[in-house]
């Protein structure tokens, strides 16, 4: 199964509209990703319904940050994306008498719910400009920027 990306792509979307302190459009958000513009728009929306981005039509519209970064939480973005599973594997269900089974699928939903829970909160305690943050200091080390435009 491929990993679910998107909290880890629009997450990259939303510093870079930040340090473009503008607006870009589907399609260059799309060229940047290396996906579809469509893409683009259907995962955007998602954020938009939460009140993070907002768009514009027409000329000189586009997609823009409606939150500041300081309000944004990574648990923020991961919400409005659907709340995603964090993980890759999940319970058997074959034979709903066994009691090995049952004692197995107990024990994994407590450890994936233990998970989720220390996941969710390491979440909680990130903002978005925290990671701007953080990209300005390897900017200021010598990095190099890449991105929109």
């Amino acid at each position: 199964m491929r990993p679910d990306s998107r909290l880890s792509r629009m997450l990259h979307v939303l510093i870079h509209l930040a340090e473009a302190d503008g607006r870009a459009t589907s399609d260059e958000i799309a060229v940047m990703l290396g996906t579809n513009p469509v893409v683009v728009r259907r995962t955007m929306a998602g954020l938009r319904d939460h009140g993070y981005v907002r768009s514009d039509k027409g000329h000189g519209g586009g997609w823009s940050l409606a939150t500041p970064l300081a309000g944004i939480s990574l648990l923020d973005i991961h919400t409005a994306l659907g709340s995603p599973a964090p993980f890759a594997f999940g319970l058997a269900n074959d034979d709903p008498d066994c009691l090995v089974e049952k004692a197995v699928n107990a024990h994994l939903t407590d450890a994936m719910a233990d998970a989720e829970a220390l996941l969710r909160a390491r979440l909680a305690s990130v903002t978005l400009a925290d990671i701007a943050d953080d990209f300005q200091k390897r900017l200021k080390a010598g990095g190099r920027r890449r991105g929109l435009r």
